[in-house]
């Protein structure tokens, strides 16, 4: 069973079938696309597209982009490129059903400008397994971890290309120490917060191949103000008015 959802973040909107009861996505995703900076890109990589969310967002963001995504999951895979479809974006946005560490065999190296990526970001016998595959593997690294994922965007960024992440904030100096240790110099971080006393829910990090050391700590990104009421940025974010 699956339904069909509206999504807007900006002036941005897209249609995605998802599973009913299988992997949804969720605000880390969104968050996501909205990260990168860039003012212009060509060649765009996501690895682990899920249902082709942030591909597809990140292709509207990017009109003049050409977005590869990769997920290892035959049923998120084929979702993702009927997503496409329905969003009349399939000239552009391609899905290639594979493990992430086999795109440097498919591509050259150094072929995409940004890569952006949501990996699953507990290990394996920790925390709570989802029932159904689509989102245990979602969730935790039951088919590869981490630091292939940064192996993988290393070899196929360019040069000053960059890299955009969501993540788990009991991670980020692991996070951190894997990118640094492949020349992925983070350059940006954003943490996160459900409420202003809450503790971080996430983390945004953006960084580039082979850049100079020195990192910005962007201003903490809070998404209620109370409960089940967003703060002027998150509803700004989703192009919903001010509040009165």
């Amino acid at each position: 069973m699956e339904t069909l959802d509206s999504i807007k973040i900006r002036n941005f909107e897209v249609k995605v079938f998802q599973s009913k009861s299988g992997y949804r996505f969720s605000l880390d995703a969104l968050l996501l696309a909205d990260f990168p900076a860039l003012k212009s890109c060509k060649s765009i990589l996501e690895l682990g597209a899920g249902s082709g969310v942030v591909s597809l967002l990140l292709a509207l963001k990017y009109p003049t982009a050409r977005v590869t995504g990769v997920e290892i999951q035959e049923s998120l895979y084929r979702r993702a490129a009927r997503n496409a479809e329905i969003n009349a974006l399939s000239d552009r946005v391609n899905f290639i059903h594979a493990d992430l560490r086999e795109i440097p065999e498919m591509f050259p190296a150094g072929s995409f400008e940004l890569c952006v990526m949501n990996p699953p970001f507990r290990k394996p016998g920790t925390g709570r397994i989802s029932p159904g595959d689509e989102r245990a593997a979602a969730r935790h690294e039951l088919r590869g971890g981490i630091e292939e994922a940064i192996r993988t965007a290393r070899v196929m960024l360019k040069n000053r290309g960059r890299l955009c992440v969501v993540y788990h904030p009991e991670r980020l100096s692991e996070l951190i120490t894997l990118m640094k240790s492949h020349s992925l110099e983070p350059k940006r971080l954003r943490f996160v917060h459900s409420h202003t006393k809450d503790e971080a829910r996430m983390v945004l990090v953006e960084a580039v191949k082979d850049g100079a050391p020195g990192m910005k700590t962007l201003p903490p990104l809070f998404v209620y103000e109370k409960e089940r009421e967003y703060t002027a940025e998150m509803r700004e974010f989703y192009g919903f008015p001010p509040n009165a």
